[in-house]
């Protein structure tokens, strides 16, 4: 099965089959699941969806940013950015994906990007503007949130403009660009919507680490 049958790669070199990189360090990657998707929620309960996903993503040590609904080549689907700590060194890691849901399986787009050389400095300019009272906010998704990387105005969208070359700004851009020429076979947008699994954590978006062979669904189109 081949569900994503083309997308727009303008600017990026093939690595290995299903992943990608461009010459800013951005890492685009497509991936297929053959299992009943892990998501906290079906697509009908954002709230539910969305703190679900905010309270893993904490419990595994890093931050949702941001998640909305939407769809990839008419098929709901719902984004979510989050960052996660570096392994092995300081700074974060800035992970944007769009998950297709069915009831036996799912498709995602994800696209990650490290902080490198200097760090925190979009964090520490746009604090010093705030303050500290106005800088950190409780989490959208729920005051039951605790634990991981904290919530914080200095990621929202409204700072992109300034901060062009940080990586969750380029993060946002790439999905913004490649997610409306995703094209998906029909056969996979025709099986039956996710409706929700048995209550399970959710297992969150994590740093892509290839491994050579794995993906021998993909194919370009």
């Amino acid at each position: 099965m081949t569900p994503i049958t083309s997308l727009d790669l303008t600017g990026y070199t093939e690595r290995e089959p299903g992943t990608w990189t461009d010459g800013r360090g951005l890492v685009l990657s497509v991936h297929f699941f053959d299992l009943v998707p892990d998501l906290p929620a079906p697509l009908r309960r954002p709230d539910q969806l969305f703190h679900g996903l905010a309270r893993s993503t904490a419990s595994a040590g890093g931050g949702l940013i941001e998640a909305e609904l939407g769809k990839v080549d008419t098929v709901p689907a719902v984004r979510q950015l989050v960052k996660v700590p570096r392994p092995g060194g300081h700074g974060q890691v800035f992970l944007g994906s769009w998950t297709v849901p069915r009831a036996s399986c799912s498709t995602v787009v994800k696209v990650q990007a490290a902080e490198g050389g200097m760090t925190g400095m979009r964090e520490a300019i746009i604090l010093g503007r705030t303050g500290p009272d106005r800088y950190f906010t409780p989490h959208p998704y729920g005051p039951d949130i605790e634990g991981g990387l904290p919530h914080h105005i200095g990621d929202d969208q409204e700072w992109d403009a300034e901060f062009p070359d940080h990586p969750l700004t380029r993060v946002r851009a790439a999905l913004h660009r490649i997610i409306p020429t995703v094209v998906l076979r029909e056969d996979f947008k025709s099986l039956h919507p996710f409706e929700g699994t048995a209550p399970a954590l959710h297992r969150p978006v994590t740093p892509t680490s290839p491994r050579p062979g794995i993906r021998h669904w993909f194919r370009r189109g």
